[in-house]
């Protein structure tokens, strides 16, 4: 009853917010457009838009055709690049997906010897996902996913990848630079600045801050980290970064590193994916060649 253009007039309508854009993107015209949806709301027996106005609203069972057109479609058009892919002769694509703001120059070091060994396959990186990152994997949106925090679930595989420590960045200025290591009371008065991620997932505040029972004064996100470094340089604040990444920043600016607690806070990147890709020959040497890569 519900077929694959039914699901792909449902995400062009809402990715282009009227039946005229979608129709134009599907190169359909608006009547059959219109129609197609007339058709398939009589063998639903139920609607799957209201019109407010000029503005189209889902019904529910209009987001449920929705979820799963975001859900297949995917899937469709992943299967079709592969096959086209083999029927050309080409190995195929591979698609990153990063979780991990500061991991985005550690994968850098990996792509450009990856691109070299294995010219017959592209790589393709994304950040952002309607889904998140699993829901990414599991929709087959993305092939790897690149996280310090894996989320264990069936049909889906985690390998560490890269060990490293998770410091304190602080201006050469502050008047804790001179220490080797910090504890928790003493950056309650401090501006702590991360990426904009739910506090819940920053190790700072789950592993440093919450078990001591405190907090910083303040809390200030930003997305860049060549932009979070200059304010910590300028003494506007304090952040937790990989030490690897802090080391390379500090060549040419005054900022360093301290370790979060006597022990430190250890750290790993894993490399999630689709368990029944593990056969796959491209995949496998990405994720051998990321354990072999050192940041120096």
């Amino acid at each position: 009853m519900v077929e694959r253009h039914h699901l792909e007039i449902m995400r062009a309508v809402e990715r282009q917010g009227s039946l005229t854009a979608a129709a134009e993107q599907l190169h359909l015209t608006q009547s059959a457009l219109s129609h197609a949806i007339r058709k398939l709301e009589q063998q639903l027996g139920t609607s799957v838009w209201l019109r407010e106005g000029r503005q189209l609203r889902l019904t529910q069972a209009g987001h449920q055709l929705l979820a799963l057109a975001n859900r297949l479609l995917p899937q469709f058009e992943h299967a079709e690049m592969q096959i086209h892919q083999i029927a050309q002769g080409q190995r195929g694509s591979l698609r990153v997906g990063m979780e991990c703001h500061p991991c985005y120059q550690w994968l850098l070091k990996v792509v450009g010897p990856y691109l070299q060994q294995w010219p017959d396959v592209d790589v393709d990186v994304k950040r952002e996902f309607q889904f998140g990152g699993m829901g990414a994997l599991f929709g087959h949106d993305i092939d790897l996913l690149v996280t310090p925090d894996p989320l264990h679930k069936p049909g889906v595989r985690f390998e560490p990848v890269f060990d490293y420590e998770q410091v304190l960045v602080v201006s050469e200025n502050h008047s804790l630079a001179d220490e080797k290591w910090v504890e928790p009371h003493q950056l309650e008065k401090e501006t702590l600045i991360t990426y904009p991620v739910a506090v819940e997932r920053l190790d700072i505040f789950t592993r440093f801050f919450l078990p001591a029972h405190t907090a910083p004064a303040r809390h200030k996100t930003i997305e860049t980290t060549d932009i979070m470094l200059q304010m910590v340089a300028a003494g506007r604040g304090v952040s937790a970064l990989p030490r690897w990444l802090v080391d390379d920043y500090a060549r040419n600016m005054p900022i360093r590193a301290l370790k979060l607690g006597q022990q430190g806070m250890p750290k790993q990147i894993f490399l999630g994916f689709r368990e029944r890709d593990e056969a796959v020959d491209y995949l496998n040497a990405f994720v051998k060649l990321a354990r072999s890569i050192r940041w120096n």
